[in-house]
């Protein structure tokens, strides 16, 4: 798959290059293929191409996946909402869940998981309302209110910019979430650690790299579609 390959080496070049930019070093980045549009097979490729991240959005599919692939030194990351009763289907085959933003949410989990689960609180920074996640303000509240739950580890905040050209504007979402980021951290709760930051996707990981984002979730511009076929 050529061009799977010219993709992945292409990300590979433009994160560098926003290290560089930034003075951050691109091992501290960690890749997300967002393989939720593609086979198995295809998602394979990926990992043959040295990606161990990957992310789906829907219970099936990871379930799937998972049952494909069959490679112990994958990390798994659950991206997408997930309703409570669907909790018990994922918890224990996921590395990180990446969407956190509601106590009924942390209960199950509590209930269900089998291990300590890393966490990401989803963030609604835009304030668009087809987005979900807490609003800033609710943030540090929130986050002491999972003291209570073991199972319960929150390694850092999510978010999702809006999708738009205007670049100042994407920019300013990341950069409120950052900010957001190192007034928990500063907090240094020992269930609640909150380094990390997953934000930008396929049309703006870029700029997410240059405001501190330390996970990228990538889909089409780096696994591409299905219909790309064996090139």
């Amino acid at each position: 798959m050529e061009k799977l390959h010219e993709n992945i080496e292409q990300i590979k070049s433009e994160i560098y290059d926003a290290c560089q930019r930034t003075g951050r070093n691109p091992e501290d980045i960690t890749t997300i293929a967002v393989t939720k549009q593609v086979s198995s097979k295809r998602a394979s490729k990926v990992i043959e191409s040295g990606i161990c991240d990957l992310g789906e959005n829907r219970p099936e599919g990871l379930l799937s996946k998972k049952a494909e692939i069959l490679d112990p030194n994958l990390n798994w990351h659950f991206i997408g909402n997930v309703q409570s009763r669907k909790v018990k289907d994922i918890i224990n085959g996921i590395d990180y869940l990446h969407s956190l933003d509601r106590l009924s949410l942390a209960k199950e989990i509590q209930k269900r998981a089998d291990h300590t689960v890393n966490c990401f609180v989803q963030v609604n920074v835009s304030g668009e309302g087809s987005k979900s996640g807490l609003q800033i303000e609710e943030v540090e509240e929130f986050v002491q209110q999972l003291q209570q739950y073991d199972k319960i580890k929150v390694v850092g905040l999510m978010t999702m910019a809006p999708y738009t050209d205007d670049r100042e504007l994407i920019r300013s979402v990341f950069r409120s979430l950052r900010k957001l980021r190192d007034e928990m951290s500063f907090k240094e709760l020992k269930y609640a650690p909150c380094t990390l930051l997953s934000m930008g996707m396929s049309n703006d990981y870029v700029i997410a790299i240059e405001e501190g984002a330390t996970h990228v979730r990538i889909g089409t511009a780096l696994v591409g579609t299905e219909s790309e076929g064996e090139e």
